[in-house]
């Protein structure tokens, strides 16, 4: 087979086929999934299309893995599941990566269309299910469907603010034949174009610009807040530049880090519920927030009603439904971020704010001295030792895919990321199980790179079986487990608000290096954290997947913390007692 277009050939083929050819039109390289009944006709033929299939485990692996894909490659990635089951165990994947604006096209198979509606053998409304968790889905019933529909999908996820979507093959669709079909070259009338997110409802005006720039203009005190959209435009440089030129300090979403460089000398860090302090304050003592591709997550502003009270506020956000959906802002600018600001920047004068600067430098200067990884540990391990060392031992460069829980948090404060697409987590819906199967598809968009791992106890063992998919495919990725005995994040807010009452959170985990020796894969155990270094470098010395258990401090939590609801200002810190983890 040789990729090309059926609008250009005059072959009669099947659904099936015409399927993988949209793919392979798509330039497709892998795909992540599972057979079954009624995509079999799908697989028959795949052998003669040069696209990678990798089997996962579970059919949430495969969405997972075709979202870490997604997210560090900057395509879109591809799932593939059978009906019924297979179909909605993609669901929570499919969902992940809804709330994260991330493009993946998932394919199921579904039931032959005329048992639709019958209940037949694993017949599952796959469409009906996700339709809150998709940008769009499809059904396709008839062969003639299968090429134009895929396409137009691929369109779809990966315009405007990107997504999800979903095409539900019924399995008649896939084995009938049909006359070649030219694929449409514009959008489907059965998708508007403000539905698919190619454009704002109306463009920028020059008056909002200038509004814009008068604003920058005017603050004492601003603070750029980067999200996710940052990464997702590629507008890393330009934002960059409006920082430089304009002397404001930045602070970053979870999903925006890596989205400018942490080193540079106005990144503030993380802000939100578990960001850092001085950046949680310099917002609430702001005079003008810049919001640049984020959305005012609930994580990010605790307490609407006091959040940032005093600042004038610009937003730049490709979703239009997003803008005042939260938090009203003064001047919205709606559209694809890389552009806006191509026509903001020559608008904006140079500036420098010295005074500002050098108070919140001093606010940072305050907790430097209490940072874990600076500090006497008499002999423990703590969390914060392993992704400050990885991030040393790495110098920065490395991949990281981190699952969900106090891990995840520790690892946005203490491993600095310089470059976009080099932090891959779940946000939004804070997926459990997340990190293995998305490293595994991170690996094959970052060939290059040096791809970690970083999960929980509790985390890993949702998805470990994937392990089975690194030996089977010969794939190549680092596992750190920050073992501490419990589902720590749960943990902590039962410590914190639940009466020290443990109910349900303590877990007992397999031992870890065994578990990789049983996949035939290498590990070790790290108790101590002058053992960090020989860990790494032992993982670093073979082409097999490296398992390596930290088991860590069993009680340490997260700081600060902003306590749900209340105000951003209001963190928990460290008690001084405790000498260990986080700030």
């Amino acid at each position: 087979m040789d990729g090309s277009d059926p609008s250009t050939t005059s072959e009669v083929k099947r659904g099936a086929e015409a399927m993988w050819e949209a793919l392979v039109a798509e330039g497709v390289e892998v795909v992540f999934g599972y057979p079954g009944g009624c995509i079999m006709p799908a697989y028959d033929v795949m052998p003669r299309y040069p696209v990678r299939h990798i089997l996962c485990r579970h059919e949430q692996g495969a969405a997972h893995m075709a979202d870490g894909y997604a997210r560090v490659s900057g395509k879109v990635g591809v799932a593939i599941a059978t009906s019924g089951p297979g179909a909605t165990n993609l669901v929570t994947g499919i969902a992940t990566a809804m709330l994260d604006s991330i493009p993946v096209v998932f394919i199921t198979g579904q039931v032959p269309s005329k048992f639709i509606g019958t209940d037949a053998f694993q017949e599952t409304d796959i469409t009906g299910v996700t339709i809150p968790i998709t940008k769009h889905n499809y059904l396709v019933t008839r062969a003639e469907e299968v090429y134009p529909i895929l396409r137009e999908a691929f369109e779809l996820a990966r315009s405007g603010r990107p997504g999800p979507v979903v095409v539900d093959i019924t399995k008649d669709a896939l084995q009938n034949v049909c006359a070649p079909v030219a694929p449409k070259k514009t959008a489907s009338t059965r998708v508007s174009r403000a539905k698919r997110g190619l454009a704002p409802s109306k463009p920028i005006s020059e008056h909002d610009l200038d509004a814009a720039a008068a604003l920058i203009a005017s603050a004492q005190r601003p603070v750029i807040l980067a999200g996710h959209g940052i990464v997702r435009s590629g507008s890393t440089e330009l934002v960059t530049q409006l920082v430089e030129k304009c002397d404001i300090p930045v602070g970053l979403t979870l999903l925006g880090l890596g989205g400018f460089p942490a080193t540079h000398p106005r990144a503030l860090g993380m802000m939100g519920m578990h960001g850092e302090a001085w950046v949680n304050q310099a917002i609430q003592e702001a005079d003008l927030l810049i919001a640049l591709g984020m959305r005012f997550d609930d994580r990010v502003t605790g307490n609407l009603a006091t959040y940032a009270k005093n600042a004038k506020k610009i937003h730049v956000e490709i979703d239009p439904a997003e803008v005042d959906k939260n938090v009203r802002v003064d001047v919205a600018l709606i559209g694809d971020l890389k552009k806006v600001l191509e026509r903001l920047l020559p608008r904006v004068a140079d500036k420098k704010h010295v005074a500002w600067n050098a108070a919140l430098d001093a606010k940072r200067a305050e907790v430097a001295p209490i940072d874990i990884v600076n500090t006497p540990h008499d002999g423990r391990l703590f969390a914060a030792h392993v992704m400050h060392d990885l991030y040393r031992l790495t110098e920065g460069k490395a991949v990281v895919v981190t699952d969900v829980g106090q891990h995840q948090m520790w690892e946005a404060q203490y491993y600095k990321h310089d470059h976009p697409r080099g932090l891959v987590t779940s946000g939004g819906l804070g997926t459990m199980g997340f990190a293995l199967p998305a490293g595994i598809g991170a690996a094959f968009a970052a060939k290059e790179k040096e791809v970690w791992i970083i999960a929980g106890d509790g985390g890993f063992q949702m998805t470990a079986a994937e392990l089975s998919t690194c030996v089977q495919d010969g794939i190549k990725v680092n596992v750190a487990i920050i073992n501490n005995g419990y589902l720590g994040m749960v943990r902590q807010w039962q410590e914190l608000f639940y009466g020290g009452r443990y109910v349900a959170t303590p877990i007992v985990s397999p031992d870890f290096v065994k578990l990789a020796d049983a996949h035939g894969l290498p590990g070790m155990r790290v108790t101590k954290r002058e053992e960090i270094p020989a860990a790494v470098a032992a993982a670093r010395a073979t082409d097999k997947t490296f398992v390596v258990e930290f088991r860590v401090e069993a009680e340490d939590a997260v700081y600060p913390m902003v306590p749900a609801g209340a105000d951003l200002h209001d963190m928990i810190r460290r008690p001084s007692k405790n000498n260990g983890g986080a700030k």
